[in-house]
């Protein structure tokens, strides 16, 4: 009983420190910038949340950003999935020469930091002409590293023989692929789309060299944009970034279960 009251309590620290900053995050959002900052600061939700919302959308157009983010995150967690799907069965169940150098080599991006690669990435864009545009943000990334490794090591759990009974039985190798590949791995799926739309959701800094328009801003571009040399509206910042938050944090509530399973699928595996 004494060992369950303590792991009972211990975890309820943690889940406290853990959703303190958020819990304020929303309360401070229905706040204005004097209240935010007021002694002691506010616990309890204000009456400024409408406010703070009428100021985002007159200084960067908040709904055109939330737009922007939403078909951008969209777009790219759906051509990200399937070409890391793609890529990880490739890896996983095909064997050819060179396979395991070339696994090595791509893996080796998750250990070379990304801000490496900024400068001849913007070089290409610009030869391109595809700055300022969303397939400059959404195309670079497409093979990300870890959605390689993670569909790689779920998909070699997969029993060969399922494979050879579909070829048998007269499938393609895309049929094979849609038909008898993915519905198994729809919690690997899972976990791996809601980081795809993650990634690309938070995305700061190469939006922030490849865009150039307000127009074309990303949620955290337009809220940092907001933030001035001699007046900043603290209100209206948390407003906007709580209302980004919010819908990730619904997102993987919703798909928890399927995110852990199929993190612990590729864990296993390793």
């Amino acid at each position: 009983m004494t060992r369950r009251v303590m792991l009972t309590s211990s975890l309820l620290i943690t889940v406290t420190v853990v959703l303190a900053p958020f819990y304020w995050l929303v309360v401070a959002s229905t706040h204005s910038t004097a209240e935010v900052f007021g002694n002691p600061p506010p616990l309890l939700p204000g009456g400024h949340v409408l406010d703070n919302l009428a100021t985002l959308e007159s200084t960067i157009g908040f709904s055109r950003v939330v737009l922007n983010s939403t078909l951008i995150a969209t777009v790219y967690t759906l051509l990200a999935g399937l070409v890391c799907t793609m890529a990880g069965y490739g890896f996983a169940k095909y064997r050819f020469r060179g396979r395991e150098p070339m696994f090595g080599l791509l893996m080796l991006g998750l250990v070379i930091p990304s801000q490496v690669t900024l400068v001849p990435l913007f070089k290409m864009m610009l030869a391109l002409d595809w700055l300022n545009t969303y397939q400059a943000i959404i195309l670079p990334n497409l093979a990300l590293p870890f959605g390689i490794f993670l569909m790689r090591q779920s998909m070699s759990a997969l029993p060969d023989e399922l494979l050879a009974a579909g070829r048998v039985d007269g499938c393609g190798e895309l049929r094979l692929f849609w038909r008898v590949v993915l519905p198994p791995m729809r919690p690997a799926l899972a976990a791996l789309g809601i980081y795809l739309f993650l990634y690309q959701w938070n995305d700061f800094v190469w939006p922030l060299i490849a865009l150039r328009t307000r127009d074309a801003y990303t949620i955290p571009l337009a809220i940092a944009s907001m933030q001035g040399a001699n007046d900043t509206d603290y209100g209206a910042i948390l407003a906007g970034t709580a209302v980004a938050a919010i819908p990730m944090a619904v997102l993987f509530l919703l798909l928890q279960r399927h995110f852990i399973s199929g993190l612990l699928a590729g864990a296993v595996k390793e």
